[in-house]
């Protein structure tokens, strides 16, 4: 039987329900329920709507965190900010980039037929980085090579509990390492978690700070998306 809304439970303390209505705030999202399926793991990518990557990684909630990298500049990726916060680590920000262009160096030399992107490992002690490098001579990723570099990760990972619990950015939004659809435009949310779920991955993503302006679209807290998403755009009822 429904629960009456005098017997409804409280999010807040002293009635702060009254204050906190959601129109009242630009950046908002509206979470919908994920598919009750069977309880298998390893089925799903979590997407963390409402956290901060930067702060649970320092807080240790991760063994593993992905990014992307370059050998040129990556003061404002989040790779920066890691380094930067994370005290037992010998890296730094012009370390780990100055490692990146030495990779990409020896790459040319002695394996150039490789497919590229290449992952490298930061092991900052308390996290380990594994960084998507980006192709050299590139500005920006594709999604072609997200999923060759979540595959390759994907493998790194296997039989790997060291190495877990694993989370990564959605490479939308970044300023130091662009993520491109085959036009040149910045793909949808979707579209990386297709990539990454196809290419083997199945850990927690980070939606861009971007996304939080969608309070009117409702959002899912896991992919592959409900059954119903793709009935609903056939036109189903």
């Amino acid at each position: 039987m429904p629960q009456s809304p005098a017997h409804s439970p409280h999010l807040y303390d002293h009635d702060a329900e009254d204050l906190l209505g959601s129109e009242q705030f630009a950046d908002r999202i509206s979470l919908l329920p994920g598919e009750r399926s069977s309880l298998e793991p390893g089925c799903r990518v979590r997407v963390m709507w409402g956290q901060d990557m930067l702060l649970d990684a320092i807080d240790g909630r991760y063994r593993t965190v992905i990014c992307g990298v370059n050998d040129v500049d990556n003061t404002h990726g989040i790779v920066a900010q890691l380094v930067n916060r994370i005290t037992t680590s010998q890296w730094s920000v012009n370390s780990l980039t100055s490692y990146a262009k030495m990779f990409h160096e020896a790459v040319a030399v002695h394996a150039s037929h490789d497919r590229e992107p290449f992952v490298l490992k930061y092991d900052l002690d308390s996290v380990l980085i594994l960084a998507l490098l980006r192709p050299r001579g590139k500005t920006e990723f594709t999604l072609e090579d997200l999923g060759h570099g979540f595959r390759t990760i994907s493998r790194m990972l296997q039989g790997r509990p060291d190495r877990k619990p694993v989370a990564a950015v959605s490479f939308l939004g970044a300023r130091s390492n662009r993520l491109v659809d085959a036009e040149g435009n910045e793909p949808s949310f979707e579209s990386v978690l297709r990539t990454m779920y196809d290419a083997g991955y199945r850990g927690d993503v980070y939606p861009s700070p971007s996304m939080w302006r969608f309070g009117d679209v409702g959002v899912f807290p896991s992919y592959p998306f409900p059954e119903g998403l793709a009935r609903m755009r056939e036109g189903s009822s």
